[in-house]
């Protein structure tokens, strides 16, 4: 990827989507040419965790033909949030002004990225595509689990008091000062909960986050990464980071408290 050579998106300066894999021989090509046309001024970053159907030499042929795309090989499957996070580390290095993110299944429709540009260009830090904001919609998915991505994301905001209605979601663009004032090297979360730990750290540091929403489609080529254990995992660290939250808050008050009776 010639970096100096790649275009500008109006408004925005340089782009690169973060697209993890593993085992989506079946998709990559098929996601890849999509996003290309969708979005020409855009670049892509393959990060594959090693995957041994094939999908890493798929993202090699694909990036010798086209010089927007380049790829990370990673040796060890270490989760969803690792592997954005060195694709981020990886776009940051090589100064893109926005990252984005977005599942490499067909999930994420890249004729939708139009929407969250807009919203990054009225000034937003991060931009969410969203399900569950009015206008957004699941296609395929069996009840329970849209009940179970529902339920998730409405504890996330009694725990964690955020005002995001799809903390869990994975359509995403964040602007380069976005990660570089949540210092970025200091998120240690690994797997799918990496996403509400995003957004959690871009309202913490005051920064603006919008929700735009979009139609999420389920896959139809490959398997699924997501399961109960992985969900039953995030919810379990949402709650450790909502009680240390509450006691933080109660330690404060006490504080407060103790200094006025003085």
């Amino acid at each position: 990827m010639n970096e100096a050579a790649r275009p500008h998106v109006d408004g925005l300066g340089r782009i690169v989507v973060v697209l993890p894999t593993y085992n989506e021989v079946d998709n990559l090509a098929w996601i890849v040419g999509r996003l290309r046309a969708a979005q020409p001024g855009i670049d892509i970053l393959v990060v594959d965790d090693g995957s041994p159907d094939g999908t890493g030499a798929v993202a090699d042929e694909l990036a010798a033909a086209d010089p927007a795309v380049r790829v990370v090989h990673r040796t060890v499957k270490a989760g969803l949030g690792a592997a954005y996070k060195h694709g981020f580390r990886v776009a940051l290095d090589a100064g893109y002004d926005v990252i984005g993110e977005m599942d490499a299944d067909g999930s994420h429709q890249p004729e939708q990225l139009g929407a969250l540009l807009d919203a990054l260009r009225d000034g937003a830090d991060l931009v969410i595509g969203s399900r569950w904001v009015p206008g957004g919609s699941v296609v395929n998915w069996p009840l329970r689990r849209e009940l179970l991505s529902r339920g998730g994301n409405l504890y996330v905001r009694l725990l964690l008091g955020v005002k995001v209605r799809d903390a869990t979601a994975g359509f995403r663009l964040f602007r380069r000062t976005t990660l570089e004032k949540i210092h970025l090297e200091s998120v240690e979360s690994t797997g799918y909960v990496f996403q509400t730990d995003m957004v959690t750290r871009t309202l913490a540091a005051g920064l603006t986050v919008r929700e735009v929403p979009i139609e999420f489609v389920e896959r139809v080529r490959g398997d699924s990464k997501m399961s109960g254990s992985v969900a039953t995992e995030s919810l379990k660290l949402v709650t450790v980071w909502g009680l240390r939250q509450r006691a933080e808050q109660v330690r404060r008050s006490l504080r407060r408290t103790g200094g006025a009776g003085r």
